[in-house]
């Protein structure tokens, strides 16, 4: 009987290990996040880790329309100059700092005055920000801002702990304090990242996990190895050429949706002494690269035509793509003209940067063969996501393969990117009437406006071509089978709200 009683006992805690270790979730990500503070980072797997970790005032839908989230509702002036936000009530910060209306007032000043932010030409419109009383909070702006609203579904909404960000400073992303439902345990760069669960969230009954571990795999076989082998849990961006022998796996299952965004060549043009090369500064040169690339050769070696071509910041698919630039067909003698042009009648030599995963070297591979056969000749340097990113800011480049998560809104895919003082417009290109064009659709609530004005902005883009765009990709999930309730959404986040492990 003490043995049967010692074998029941022995079993029960097990299956009680077993049940507490299930609700650790694993997933894979393609790189390893750069600083984790909303304000100074730039990386898709750092949003990844934010939606974990950082509440926004609000989020999107699966359908792409905003909803609630750390603002219960809001409500624009007459003359589009007052959005009033009403936020929600017993909210507090992983640190137990309350969540109110200073704390936006605090944060949106943090966006907009750190030294390091790279939200600032996201909240440019904002003149000022003020706490109504303690869970009303007033924007005030300088012009008609018609993106502001889904600025705030992002990074620039995201709400730190005021407390911890003073107390941090420029070093908050070492131990970042917001109020999502998990909160900040260790970072190990380039091994992991773990979050646990925080009991004090405000919607805790949708938190099912105890914690989730975010484990950097640059490798795509690798990663989905280790999904396999029941060292991950979840991966994102699953390499489309594995998405068949997946769907044939019983133990795992697969969730996509199409992306926002998309992937290109980013040229250095005017961002210090390395925009010094033929490709920096004449257009001619740029416009030989791209009509030297077949798109849909590219989508369909490279990704079994899982993906879109692309020539613009938005896909083929979007009201906002502009129809008098298809993509281009490919054209070496066109190429070869251009350069010749150009005075480049032997061809030119560039490097561009690429990240160390199997995937992005393999189109770049295929480019560089494209582009080869027209006299440009490419040289790769492998790099870490994080470096690269680096390097880019820095200037420290002539060309790199880098790519963009998407927007709800069009002035996301492309205004931080292509004025002037965009916080994110590492080619360094600068042109006055672009900067006037898509500073002015910002201030139209008008689609038909927006679309003349952006179309207006890409008949001088798509001759200048500081990015060359590529490719628009959909997000591929691979899963252990075992998981339930996880939602597929176009900005390639994952949600943790509702979702649950079983053995």
């Amino acid at each position: 009987m003490a043995l049967k009683k010692n074998l029941a006992l022995a079993l029960a805690l097990g299956l009680a290990a077993t049940a507490l270790q299930a609700q650790d979730m694993r997933i894979g990500l393609q790189e390893d996040p750069d600083v984790l503070d909303p304000d100074q980072s730039r990386t898709f797997v750092g949003r990844i880790v934010y939606a974990a970790l950082c509440d926004k005032l609000v989020d999107i839908s699966p359908g792409l329309e905003i909803v609630p989230m750390l603002a219960t509702g809001w409500d624009w002036s007459s003359d589009g100059l007052q959005l009033t936000m009403t936020l929600r009530d017993g909210v507090t910060f992983h640190d137990g700092t309350p969540f109110n209306a200073a704390a936006v007032v605090a944060n949106i000043d943090r966006s907009q005055n750190l030294p390091e932010s790279r939200r600032k030409s996201e909240l440019s419109s904002v003149t000022g920000v003020e706490a109504v009383d303690d869970l009303t909070v007033r924007f005030t702006l300088g012009a008609p801002d018609a993106t502001l609203i889904a600025q705030l579904a992002d990074r620039a909404g995201m709400m730190v702990s005021p407390t911890a960000a003073e107390a941090a400073g420029v070093d908050f992303g070492a131990n970042p304090v917001c109020s999502g439902p998990f909160s900040f345990v260790e970072r190990i760069q380039q091994d992991r990242i773990v979050l646990a669960r925080f009991a004090d969230y405000w919607n805790a009954d949708a938190i099912k996990l105890e914690s989730v571990t975010f484990l950097p795999i640059p490798d795509t076989t690798v990663r989905l190895a280790n999904l396999r082998a029941g060292d991950l849990d979840m991966l994102e961006r699953l390499a489309a050429t594995d998405a068949t022998s997946v769907r044939g796996d019983a133990d795992l299952s697969i969730a996509q949706a199409t992306s926002l965004g998309y992937q290109g060549i980013t040229i250095n043009v005017a961002n210090g002494e390395r925009a010094n090369s033929p490709i920096g500064q004449d257009a001619r040169v740029r416009q030989a690269l791209s009509v030297a690339i077949d798109r849909d050769v590219i989508n369909q070696v490279v990704f079994e035509g899982a993906f879109a071509a692309g020539n613009q910041a938005y896909p083929p698919t979007s009201p906002w793509y502009n129809a008098a630039y298809p993509v281009p067909t490919r054209d070496v003698n066109a190429a070869r003209a251009l350069l010749a042009e150009a005075g480049y009648p032997d061809g030119i030599d560039i490097t561009v940067q690429v990240a160390n995963n199997p995937v992005q070297q393999q189109l770049m591979q295929v480019i560089q063969a494209m582009a080869g056969e027209a006299g440009i000749r490419i040289t790769l340097e492998a790099k870490e996501f994080a470096t690269l990113l680096s390097e880019q800011t820095a200037g420290n480049f002539i060309g790199s393969q880098v790519g963009w998560s998407g927007r709800v809104d069009p002035d996301g895919n492309i205004h931080q990117f292509m004025t002037t003082d965009g916080g994110l417009n590492d080619s360094g290109y600068s042109n006055a009437e672009v900067d006037r064009l898509l500073n002015e659709a910002r201030t139209s609530n008008d689609i038909a406006t927006r679309r003349a004005l952006y179309s207006q902005a890409s008949d001088i883009l798509m001759a200048d071509l500081p990015i060359i765009y590529l490719y628009h990709q959909v997000w591929i999930w691979a899963l252990d089978s075992g998981i339930q309730g996880f939602v597929p959404y176009p900005d390639g986040m994952i949600r943790l709200q509702g979702v649950s492990m079983t053995q």
